[in-house]
C-alpha cells in the first residue's frame, strides 16, 4: 500500500495530457521554484502529511537533487506523522536514484521498521547498515530495543560489537521492565561493569514498585543513597504511588518524610498520590487540607489533583462538597475529564440522586467529555439500585446502538437490575445469551443469577447453576 501511495505521487505531476505545458502548470511550477529554493526554510517547519510527501516528489524532480541531510530532514518529519511504512518506501526510493543514506537516514529507517507493521525487520536491516560501513550507535540501539524482544536486545549489542555504556543499560532496563521482565532487568543491573547513575536507578525502581515488590524497591533506594547517588523527586514519587496503591499509607508518609530530609521538592505527583491514599482511608478532611497546603509550597493542583480528592468526597457520601471543588476547578480554568464526571456520577448514585446524575451524565456530553464503559456502569448500577430499571435499560439499548465495548460487568449490573425489579425471566435470557454475546460470566455473574433464582424460589434451579460455576472454573483462583 505505501509503495503503490508513493509511485502514484511520483507520477501525478508527470501526466499531462498533450506535450505542451498549459499556462497554468508553467505558473505552479514558477511558483514552486520560488518556494523550492528555500525548502529549507520549509523543512524547520512541521507539515501535514499530504504536503511533505508532496515537497518530497517536487525535490525528487529537482535538478541538482537535494543533499541526503535534506531528504532525511524532510523523511523525520513524515515519520511524525506515523506513516513508517511510507518512511520505509521512500527511503528505499531514495536508493533506487543514487541518494546514499547516511548514520542519520539509516537510524531513522531503523526506528520505522521498529515501529511499522514489521518491526522484526530492524535487525535485518542491522545487517545492511553494516555492510554500508556505518557502525551502530546509541540510536540505533534504542530502536533495537523497541523493535525486538527485550530478552535479546543484549544478545544482539554484543554482536554488533558496541561497549555498553549506562544510557543502553538504562534503556534496556527500562524495556524489560516495561515488557513485566523486572527479574531480568535486576540481573542485568547486577551484571552491570559500568557505574548506574541515578536514572538508572529510577528506572528500575520504577519497575520493581509497578510490580509490587515494594520492599526490593526501597532496598535498591537505600543501596542508592548509600553509593552516594541523589535520588530525585521521580524516583520518590514511584515508591510513594507504589505504598499509597498497596493500601501503606504509612509507610508512603515515611518515602515523603525522607524525601523531605534529604531535600528533594515534592512535586504535584507526590502530593496527588498522598492525596490519593488518604482518601482511600476515608481521611478526606486530612485530604483536603494537604490538598490547599500545596500552593503554600509553590505547587498548584491539576486536573488529576481535583479529581482525586473530587472522588474522595464521593466516595464518602460527601458529593455537594465534590461539586464545590468542580466548580472551584472550572473556575481556574481546568476542564474536568471522564474520571472527574465520572467520580461525581458515581457520588450522586451512591445518596440516591439519580436525576441529579442523569442530568451531569448529560452536561458532561454536552461540553464533549466522552464518557467510556465506567462511566455507563456507574450511571446504570445507580439507576438499577435506585429501582429506575426502565431508564437502565433505554441507557443499554443506547450504548449497544454506538458501538461502545460491552464488558460483562454492564451485563452483571442489567442482570442485578432485573433480579432487584422481580424480572427474573428477563435476567434469565439476558444470562443465557451471553456466550452468543461473546461474554463469560465472572463469580459476581454467577453469584447475581443464584441469588436471584434462591429469592424467587427457584432452589433446584440454583443449586445447578452453582455446579455449572464450579465446572466453569469460575471459582478458581
Amino acid at each position: 500500500m505505501a509503495t503503490r501511495l508513493l509511485h502514484l505521487h511520483l507520477h501525478r505531476h508527470r501526466l499531462e495530457k498533450g506535450t505542451t505545458l498549459s499556462f497554468n502548470r508553467l505558473l505552479s511550477l514558477s511558483l514552486w521554484f520560488r518556494a523550492f529554493c528555500d525548502y529549507r526554510a520549509i523543512l524547520r517547519n512541521s507539515l501535514p502529511f499530504n504536503e511533505a510527501l508532496d515537497l518530497f516528489t517536487r525535490m525528487v524532480e529537482s535538478r541538482p537533487l537535494p543533499s541526503t541531510v535534506d531528504f532525511t530532514k524532510l523523511l523525520t518529519a513524515i515519520s511524525k506523522s506515523k506513516r513508517f511504512d511510507v518512511v520505509i518506501a521512500l527511503c528505499n526510493h531514495l536508493e533506487t536514484l543514487g541518494i546514499p543514506h547516511d548514520l542519520y537516514t539509516c537510524n531513522l529507517v531503523m526506528n520505522c521498521f521498529s515501529r511499522s507493521s514489521q518491526p522484526h525487520l530492524a535487525s535485518s536491516f542491522l545487517g545492511k547498515m553494516m555492510k554500508l560501513g556505518f557502525s551502530p550507535d546509541i540510536v540505533t540501539f534504542t530502536s533495537l530495543v523497541n523493535g525486538n524482544r527485550p530478552e535479546d536486545a543484549m544478545y544482539i549489542v554484543n554482536q554488533m560489537g558496541i561497549e555498553p555504556d549506562v544510557v543502553m543499560y538504562t534503556t534496556l532496563i527500562e524495556s524489560l521492565c516495561r515488557n513485566g521482565l523486572v527479574d531480568n532487568a535486576m540481573s542485568l543491573f547486577n551484571q552491570m561493569e559500568i557505574k548506574a547513575d541515578a536514572v538508572t536507578y529510577t528506572s528500575l525502581v520504577n519497575g520493581l514498585c509497578n510490580s509490587g515488590r515494594l520492599s526490593d524497591a526501597v532496598s535498591l533506594l537505600n543501596d542508592m543513597m548509600r553509593r552516594r547517588i541523589n535520588p530525585d523527586v521521580v524516583t520518590f514519587n514511584a515508591l510513594i504511588d507504589g505504598f499509597v496503591k498497596k493500601g501503606k499509607l504509612l509507610e508512603a508518609r515515611e518515602v515523603y518524610s525522607e524525601m523531605i530530609r534529604v531535600s528533594v521538592a515534592p512535586d504535584v505527583f507526590t502530593y496527588t498520590s498522598l492525596i490519593n491514599g488518604l482518601c482511600m482511608e476515608g481521611r478526606v478532611d486530612e485530604a483536603k487540607e494537604m490538598f490547599y497546603s500545596m500552593e503554600d509550597k509553590g505547587c498548584f493542583p491539576d486536573v488529576v489533583a481535583y479529581t482525586s480528592l473530587i472522588n474522595g468526597f464521593c466516595k464518602s457520601r460527601k458529593v455537594e462538597y465534590g461539586m464545590k471543588l468542580f466548580y472551584e476547578m472550572t473556575q481556574r480554568g481546568l476542564l474536568g475529564n471522564t474520571v472527574t464526571y465520572t467520580a461525581l456520577i458515581q457520588g450522586f448514585c451512591q445518596v440516591g440522586r439519580h436525576k441529579a446524575a442523569q442530568e451531569f451524565f448529560s452536561q458532561m456530553v454536552s461540553r464533549g467529555v466522552s464518557p467510556n464503559i465506567r462511566t455507563y456502569n456507574v450511571l446504570l448500577h445507580g439507576l438499577c439500585l435506585n429501582g429506575k430499571l426502565g431508564k437502565a435499560l433505554l441507557i443499554f439499548e443506547d450504548i449497544q446502538k454506538r458501538e461502545i465495548d460491552v464488558n460483562i460487568i454492564t451485563y452483571t449490573i442489567i442482570i442485578q437490575g432485573m433480579c432487584k425489579a422481580g424480572k427474573l425471566r428477563d435476567a434469565v435470557d439476558l444470562f443465557c445469551s451471553l456466550p452468543s454475546k461473546g461474554m463469560k460470566p465472572n463469580v459476581v455473574t454467577y453469584s447475581t443469577m443464584i441469588s436471584g433464582l434462591f429469592r424467587e424460589g427457584f432452589k433446584l434451579e440454583a443449586h445447578v447453576l452453582f455446579r455449572k460455576m464450579k465446572e466453569d472454573g469460575v471459582l478458581q483462583n
